[in-house]
């Protein structure tokens, strides 16, 4: 099968996020399909980005990486949500419309897959399914614009969320298959125009690549300060990922000030728009068994994650959650074993699926506590037994060999 995947956001080993496309387009090249990769050269989400620059601008930039077969649209830098991602966007898009005939006569697809978060690229998509009588697929990462609306304050009645709306129902009218990785979507897609016969959901996963053989070892200053909060006899409670609004990393602050005199530390490492801020907060209330190191490698995070007792996780309060979460960090830090703490309100809870943890009200300090508590009660042994529930479950549901399977016998 010759598979066309349009994911603006792509990324890569080499470049970082965002994984999923890569992750199930490396399945399909060792099962024996052809895939072929269409995004932007410029990506917010990306560590690095792909080098461009002396390109032909009228051409994208071809790269093979680990035998899929990447071309790179080039697109101008944005910061922010404002006119100028606007902009990069219009951009990617343009040039894979215009370029439509050309890709179709020298790739020959018989999936297309339009994958880029926010939905305008099912017109390019369609466009290209029906001129290689190809099957169009919509793979759902985010319901736009119901996120922007919803999370980011946007009124409905904004030109760009109608047209974001117009776009939707046309994918949910127009597509061979829909796959989502949010589980409660069925009523609401459905409301616009879906039949639910052409529903799949494939969440989101890890690789089973990354979680064998010998562990990176982890930088020295995280490595020491998790060693020496054990020596003290205190649990040590780890985060890693992004330092944003949406991560309520206040909420765990706040619940480190409560817990300023118990046996609990906490340490934080990544980085963000908030991670500034937090530091300064660290430092104005005296938490001085909290830490907030510079981000490590993505493969230093088994490392990490084998080092701390319990995991956080945590979710502001939103209607958008109604439809279901598939964070990818809640999967590393079930796959490394650890007991989770996870801080939320959603259609769906991984954590209590699994049994890998406990789960609170998100948005109350009180609460994370309240939960900490409760786990620093447990036995070393009964936090492992924790651990190794999530593991399970994650072997069973969420590995990129299963799933990168499901979502290509959607499409059969």
């Amino acid at each position: 099968m010759r598979i066309l995947y349009i994911n603006h956001y792509a990324g890569s080993p080499r470049h970082g996020m965002e994984f999923r496309p890569y992750y199930l387009a490396r399945e399909w090249v060792r099962n024996g399909h052809v895939v072929q990769m269409l995004a932007a050269s410029f990506s917010h989400v990306r560590a690095q980005q792909p080098q461009v620059a002396g390109q032909d601008i009228t051409e994208p930039m071809v790269e093979t990486i680990d035998d899929i077969d990447y071309r790179w649209y080039p697109t101008p830098p944005y910061a922010g949500n404002g006119l100028s991602r606007v902009m990069n966007i219009w951009s990617f898009l343009r040039q894979v419309w215009w370029q439509t005939p050309q890709i179709v006569g020298a790739f020959k697809p018989d999936v297309v897959i339009a994958s880029s978060t926010y939905p305008l690229d099912i017109w390019v998509a369609r466009r290209l399914a029906r001129l290689a009588k190809a099957k169009l697929v919509f793979e759902v990462h985010d319901l736009w614009p119901l996120s922007p609306i919803e999370l980011g304050g946007m009124s409905p009645r904004h030109p760009f969320i109608r047209l974001c709306q117009w776009a939707e129902d046309t994918a949910y009218r127009d597509a061979n298959v829909v796959v989502s990785m949010l589980p409660r979507v069925a009523d609401h897609m459905q409301s616009h125009g879906l039949d639910l016969k052409r529903l799949h959901i494939v969440p989101n996963g890890i690789s089973p690549d990354e979680w064998s053989g010998e562990r990176l070892p982890l930088r020295d200053d995280v490595r020491h300060f998790i060693e020496h909060e054990h020596e003290q006899g205190r649990l040590v409670v780890g985060y890693a990922g992004s330092h944003g609004i949406p991560n309520a990393l206040d909420h765990l602050l706040d619940a480190a000030a409560l817990m300023r005199n118990e046996a609990v530390s906490f340490v934080l490492v990544g980085d963000g728009m908030e991670k500034t801020r937090l530091q300064s907060r660290v430092t104005a209330a005296a938490l001085d068994r909290v830490r907030l190191f510079a981000p490590i490698p993505k493969a230093q995070v088994p490392g990490f994650l084998g080092l701390i007792d319990v995991a956080y996780i945590g979710w502001l309060r939103s209607p958008i959650y109604r439809f279901g979460i598939a964070p990818n960090k809640l999967l590393d830090y079930m796959m490394a074993g650890r007991a989770v703490l996870h801080s939320v309100e959603a259609g769906n809870d991984p954590v209590a699926e699994s049994g890998c943890g406990v789960t609170v009200a998100p948005e109350s300090a009180d609460a994370i506590a309240d939960g900490l508590r409760q786990m620093a009660a447990l036995s070393a042994e009964q936090r492992v037994a924790m651990g190794d529930r999530g593991r399970v479950f994650v072997c069973a549901n969420h590995t990129y060999p299963i799933l990168a399977r499901r979502f290509l016998d959607a499409c059969t």
